[in-house]
Parts: structure tokens; sequence; C-alpha cells
């Protein structure tokens, strides 16, 4: 089985986050398995070649704060496709307690890993 970029990792667990939700960075990267790698998980995303498939607005920073250089357009983009998704954006940012995604399955990751997704 060839092996998974760091990327494709990166998008395969963003395309499981559902739409009104959100998870930050370091969660995305916690959920990998590289909890220290939150800024590696956004240059990933910022190379997103999908949007659709892979819905990289729902990714956040740790506070809530959207990303200033969404690379789907900045904050206003990444605002309106929350927006859309009935994520209510104020000042800038989400409220996580209300919006965070809680994932409380099993992820598989294709290098066959299973992780229990807490959060």
């Amino acid at each position: 089985m060839p092996q998974q970029t760091f990327a494709a990792k990166v998008y395969s667990i963003v395309q499981r986050i559902p739409k009104g939700k959100v998870a930050t960075y370091g969660q995305v990267a916690a959920l990998m398995g590289k909890p220290k790698a939150a800024r590696a998980v956004g240059n990933a995303l910022h190379r997103n070649p999908d949007w659709r498939r892979t819905p990289c607005h729902r990714v956040v920073r740790q506070d809530g704060r959207l990303a200033e250089n969404f690379g789907g357009g900045g904050i206003l983009i990444q605002a309106g496709r929350l927006k859309v998704e009935e994520v209510r954006v104020g000042g800038g940012k989400v409220d996580l307690k209300r919006y965070q995604w809680e994932n409380k399955s099993k992820v598989k990751l294709a290098t066959g890993i299973w992780l229990l997704a807490s959060g």
C-alpha cells in the first residue's frame, strides 16, 4: 500500500468535519497523531486543491479566530462559507464551545492505523 502524504492525511480528517461544525488546526494535527503539527496542517490546507471535497473553511485557530491567509480568498470568504453552514462568526471568530467538532468515533487513516478521535 503506498504511503499517504501528510497533506492527504490532513484532507482525510478535514473531510470528516460535518457541516455546521469546525475543528482547530491543532485538533486536526492531534487526530493525525502529530499534536505539534498545527502549523503544518495550516500549510497543507492553504494548498488544498478542492475545497468542495475538503472543506478547509471548517478549520480555525485554537481560539476560534478565522485564518487571515485562508487559501480560498481570506477571512470574508471563510466566514461566508461558514455562514452558509449556519456557523455564526462574530468579530472574526467562531464560538468553539458551540461549534467545535467533537468526533467520538474511530478514524481509519490510509496507513491502516485506527485512531480514537476524541476531539
